[in-house]
């Protein structure tokens, strides 16, 4: 795993046991996805895609900010730039802060402050979405004078809908925590106060879930899940079997009979 040094604009932390927590470490820029900040990300994430005792990601910001999004320096660098030239540094980009999509273990969130434009697409590509009481979130693309990016035209209606992400993308507006979880854009709502460690207790009770289990499930809710209730019962009848032969159901099973908490392996 890469040491925090080798790191640049982010950190890489083990809180709990089998969680890591990512935190963007910018604070001063408001955690601008920087090319050095992307740099470190890929470099993380390659890192704990490898390792085999991850259970849990928790992605969250320093300071006040979650993350402002793209580095506008960076995005109008090059006005006189060809449209291929252009497309290849945002197809790079893109892909860097959406490979957290390829972790098998359930990825969360943890929107302490603004989350603004592609970054609040990064959350959106997580599992599951926390925001403090007084966060902020939007994608103002439009106002900037640009198409929204980093998937969002497929991230937002996979995770609000459809005329929740027409509203969101076509006015730009920004919306305050309580009203992102009215549109399902964050499952919870949790006080500044003792925000973090609150989310990484709920990462630590993911960690202790069957493994095995746990990616499956997160596979079968892939994308907006399966096209038809037939495609899921396929799915279902092959994926559960497949848990049932491992020895992590006996283990939960006996501990649920000894009201006792599982330890699971992963077997």
């Amino acid at each position: 795993m890469p040491e925090n040094d080798d790191l640049t604009f982010l950190r890489l932390d083990r809180p709990r046991p089998g969680v890591a927590l990512l935190t963007l470490d910018d604070p001063d820029r408001r955690n601008v996805m920087s090319d050095e900040m992307t740099d470190s990300w890929v470099r993380a994430l390659d890192e704990l895609a490898a390792d085999p005792e991850l259970r849990a990601v928790v992605v969250t910001g320093a300071g006040t900010s979650f993350c402002s999004g793209g580095d506008i320096g960076w995005i109008a660098s090059e006005p006189d730039a060809s449209v291929d030239r252009l497309r290849t540094r945002m197809l790079a980009f893109y892909r860097a802060w959406l490979s957290i999509r390829r972790l098998e273990v359930p990825t969360i969130a943890a929107i302490n402050g603004h989350a603004i434009g592609a970054g609040l697409c990064m959350p959106l590509a997580c599992d599951i979405r926390y925001a403090a009481a007084g966060a902020r979130l939007g994608a103002p693309f439009v106002k900037l004078g640009m198409h929204p990016g980093m998937a969002a035209t497929y991230l937002f209606p996979d995770v609000v809908g459809r005329a929740a992400a027409r509203d969101l993308l076509l006015t730009g507006r920004i919306v305050d925590a309580e009203e992102s979880q009215r549109l399902g854009l964050v499952s919870r709502v949790i006080p500044d106060e003792g925000f973090l460690d609150e989310v990484l207790d709920t990462a630590a009770g993911v960690a202790e879930t069957a493994p095995i289990a746990s990616r499956w499930t997160k596979l079968g809710l892939a994308g907006a899940g399966h096209r038809d209730i037939e495609a899921a019962l396929q799915w279902e009848a092959l994926a559960q079997p497949a848990t049932l032969a491992t020895t992590d159901l006996q283990e939960g099973i006996s501990a649920a009979r000894a009201k006792r908490t599982p330890r699971f392996t992963g077997r």
